[in-house]
């Protein structure tokens, strides 16, 4: 899956000791990537890679952010196109992938994840970067971008939202008016609940996810899916419900007018999970903001498109972020 994107920072920074309290330690992973341990403000160990490019990039960073219940499944073709060009970090929420279990069990906001950016950032020298975020993490990232604007040169939205999420998934409020039924449920029978949730066929998932249209069946590879798929079967049920109720809470709508780096928008026409008229409301409201619709594309649409998205995203960075063009 051909295409090329554009970053860079110095890989050097990771696991060498203490960058304020994010503490850091390395291994090493494959040609050119590394492995790094950062230690939150809370104390909770975060996991986060990285990966050297194959050319120089004026030392911007890419930094990818996932969306709730996944830990990259939806970065595996952009992870590849970026190191061509660039210096790429992924890193895993609390309680995601390899990250540990939140040490202050209550901190899974928003907020929350926004500040465990920062330490990552920080533990990497904090270098000059573009924010990339997919569903929930384009949340997770405007809120990062408030908080640190400084060094950030770029922000890129794939198939989210500003907020608000479960008021206007599907085009409605359903899910923000069954979700505090489930969480009553869940916390009645949580073991009851983990047991059911954990023994669900991956394969009678995707067959679902296909039938009733919320992937796009004639673009997305069922091997791409299906690790998603895999990891939403082991996630914690009530920590990832809590985590669904704190991004529909949040908003950073506020915070769109007043964003000053360029910034790229893409969304999924056929997105029932934050529709595409999302992406256009955030378009209007972000000065300078550029906008992609992706003909038949889902929530999963990196996966479904990657050429067409990787190579939209290799040109922003060309154009409006290594150009240094004003938004």
């Amino acid at each position: 899956m051909a295409a090329t994107t554009t970053s860079r920072s110095a890989a050097a920074h990771v696991g060498r000791g203490q960058v304020g309290s994010g503490q850091v330690g390395r291994g090493q992973v494959g040609s050119g990537e590394r492995i790094a341990q950062v230690v939150a403000d809370d104390g909770t160990r975060l996991f986060a890679r990285s990966r050297d490019g194959e050319a120089g990039a004026d030392d911007v960073r890419a930094f990818l952010c996932d969306g709730v219940a996944l830990d990259g499944v939806i970065w595996k073709y952009l992870w590849d196109d970026l190191a061509k060009v660039a210096l790429v970090t992924h890193w895993h929420y609390r309680r995601h992938g390899r990250s540990a279990p939140p040490s202050d069990p209550d901190r899974i906001g928003i907020t929350d994840h926004a500040a465990d950016l920062w330490r990552v950032r920080e533990a990497l020298g904090d270098p000059p970067c573009v924010l990339i975020g997919h569903s929930m993490g384009c949340q997770v990232l405007l809120e990062n971008y408030r908080a640190h604007p400084e060094n950030v040169r770029g922000l890129i939205l794939l198939c989210g939202s500003s907020g608000k999420v479960t008021s206007t998934f599907h085009g409605g409020p359903i899910l923000e008016r069954i979700l505090p039924k489930v969480q009553e449920l869940v916390n009645k029978s949580p073991d009851l609940v983990r047991a059911i949730w954990s023994r669900l066929p991956v394969e009678m998932a995707l067959k679902i996810a296909l039938k009733m249209g919320e992937v796009d069946a004639e673009n997305v590879r069922p091997e791409d899916l299906m690790p998603y798929l895999t990891h939403v079967a082991s996630v914690d049920v009530p920590m990832f419900l809590r985590m669904v109720q704190a991004a529909g809470e949040h908003t950073a709508e506020d915070l769109l007018p007043n964003i000053k780096v360029p910034t790229l928008i893409i969304a999924g026409e056929r997105d029932t999970f934050t529709p595409g008229y999302l992406a256009e409301a955030m378009h209007k409201s972000i000065p300078g903001s550029e906008i992609m619709m992706i003909a038949r594309g889902s929530h999963v649409a990196p996966i479904e498109q990657p050429q067409l998205i990787d190579g939209r995203i290799a040109q922003f960075f060309r154009d409006r972020v290594l150009a240094g063009a004003a938004p």
